[in-house]
């Protein structure tokens, strides 16, 4: 009868453990599931990382800007926040919200789409040029050479610059650059 009981003691303590060892893979696989979604779900890059201390970037200037909240969906859309927070200089030609909504009807909704993320990010860079230049500077050039690889147009025209057709109505210095304010959305020639 002992040899009975112990052989059910050992059975049940056999069982329990097994029992524990399971409960424990499935906690350790859960918490390895959530956490690798939380990592993949987490946007990386040196744009992500808070820094209230330097001077501000050129994309932390136009975050800060109710007038911009469409540059910056457009930036996030084609997932270029990391390109502009680089050490530059960066020269960037920031459209207002009322730029891109003088564009025609659903062209802003359109470039926003996931499937249409090269052609946003191709306009998007055509208002980034390297260098640190003021207003006044660039009235010293024909024309700019763009981040997508092409050049966009500088007039002067009543002694005031005027970039592709728009108007700068304001410059911001940033920690990497400076923002030139727009009145209208540069779009790049296309290619024949």
């Amino acid at each position: 009868m002992k040899t009975v009981k112990q052989f059910f003691f050992v059975l049940v303590l056999v069982a329990l453990i097994c029992s524990c060892k399971n409960e424990n893979n499935e906690a350790s696989t859960n918490t390895t599931v959530t956490e690798t979604e939380t990592k993949a779900n987490k946007k990386v890059g040196q744009a992500f990382i808070k820094d209230d201390e330097s001077t501000p970037t050129v994309l932390d200037i136009a975050i800060g800007s109710k007038d911009h909240s469409t540059l910056v969906a457009a930036v996030q859309a084609a997932e270029l926040e990391n390109a502009l927070v680089n050490a530059g200089p960066l020269m960037v030609f920031a459209p207002t919200n009322e730029a891109f909504a003088a564009l025609p009807e659903g062209t802003v909704d359109n470039l926003l789409m996931p499937e249409n993320k090269d052609a946003l990010a191709n306009i998007l860079k055509y208002h980034v040029t390297p260098g640190n230049y003021s207003k006044d500077f660039l009235k010293k050039f024909k024309t700019l050479g763009q981040a997508n690889n092409q050049y966009v147009k500088v007039e002067v025209i009543d002694g005031e610059p005027i970039i592709g057709g728009a108007k700068i109505l304001g410059s911001v210095k940033a920690g990497n650059g400076i923002v030139h304010v727009i009145d209208k959305v540069l779009l790049p020639p296309t290619e024949e």
